[in-house]
């Protein structure tokens, strides 16, 4: 009796060491597995870091934002997925701090409105205004907050082509030097105040003229009077209306401010955004155009300026017409177009 309760314990014991080993197998396995795809994800991203102290805590945050994506995507729950990018060794607070910029502002107080010019315009059932040759490639702000800079030229970019009919890659960096007396360069800024700038300069000048560096420096005078682009006066859409900001987007692309700061924005991959966000405006974008999704979800499309590993080739869908007037994550709240 005593030999067979013996045994018994016996083969437990060796039934959980057998276990724990399988697990304890099976977390090296993923461990191993994890630095594989960091390594891959560096090299892809050339991402090289100071010292193995860095490149540790990096892979701590690089595993930590993995496993989220992971479990978000395995959930099933969501209709967009999120995938593996250029972030993915950054915190929430850290993309953040370097990738959003937009300054959120009293629309009140700065709008310029007093009628809206599209406000009996119909619109046509879809709209993408890069089919019409209105939108220049994705662009990469880098870790410098000026976003709005690139809110504004993008909707400039547009009006521009529809008005002479040439599209014209203009200048972020001449707004990031030289619009200095309301917006503040990387560290923010709002789209209507670059909008002011550009008529008050009388011009903009060209991406290749005035190129792209990601951080504040000195306006340089001499480049800027080079013109490529003049506007006459900006308008802000009615706020608080899907409807008006369709109006617009159906007549030019338009910048428009959403809450970019969840981890699931930071994350997004692919189909129509529905997550859960505010209305704490932070990022400035541009609404190039909107349809409905095969599922009939209705969206806006959305050019972002996080590079194109980001989203859908540097775009983003996000929901239309959901039940809070402001939009999802507040895109019909202060949005704006540039006039020529």
């Amino acid at each position: 009796m005593g030999l067979a309760i013996n045994c018994k314990l016996a083969f437990f014991a060796l039934l959980v060491l057998g276990m724990w080993a399988s697990q304890a197998t099976s977390r090296d396995l993923n461990e191993a597995s994890m630095i594989q795809k960091h390594k891959h994800w560096m090299a892809l991203f050339g991402r090289v870091y100071k010292d193995d102290l860095e490149k540790a805590k990096r892979f701590k945050i690089f595993k930590d934002n993995v496993d989220y994506i992971e479990s978000a995507n395995k959930a099933g729950i969501r209709p967009y997925k999120l995938g593996i990018n250029e972030f993915s060794d950054l915190t929430n607070e850290e993309f953040k701090a370097t990738h959003n910029g937009y300054k959120m502002s009293s629309y009140q107080e700065s709008s310029k409105t007093i009628s809206f010019r599209y406000q009996n315009v119909i619109a046509p059932a879809t709209m993408d205004w890069r089919t019409k040759g209105a939108v220049t490639g994705i662009k990469d702000q880098g870790q410098c907050g000026c976003c709005w800079a690139f809110s504004a030229v993008a909707a400039t970019e547009g009006i521009n082509k529809i008005k002479t009919g040439k599209l014209i890659s203009l200048s972020e960096q001449e707004l990031v030097d030289c619009d200095t007396n309301s917006d503040m360069g990387c560290e923010g800024g709002l789209m209507d105040d670059a909008f002011t700038f550009i008529i008050k300069n009388h011009r903009l000048t060209t991406e290749s003229n005035y190129p792209y560096k990601g951080t504040d420096g000195t306006c340089k005078t001499g480049k800027e009077s080079n013109d490529a682009a003049k506007i006459t006066g900006y308008e802000d859409v009615p706020a608080n209306s899907e409807s008006a900001l369709l109006s617009a987007v159906a007549n030019q692309p338009v910048s428009v401010a959403i809450d970019a700061s969840g981890s699931d924005f930071q994350f997004y991959s692919t189909g129509v955004f529905t997550g859960e966000c505010g209305t704490e405006l932070d990022h400035g974008v541009t609404a190039v155009g909107y349809g409905k999704a095969s599922d009939e979800t209705k969206y806006w499309l959305v050019k972002n300026s996080w590079g194109t590993s980001w989203g859908e080739n540097g775009y983003i869908r996000m929901q239309r017409d959901v039940d809070a007037e402001e939009g999802l994550c507040g895109i019909a709240m202060q949005a704006s177009y540039p006039t020529a």
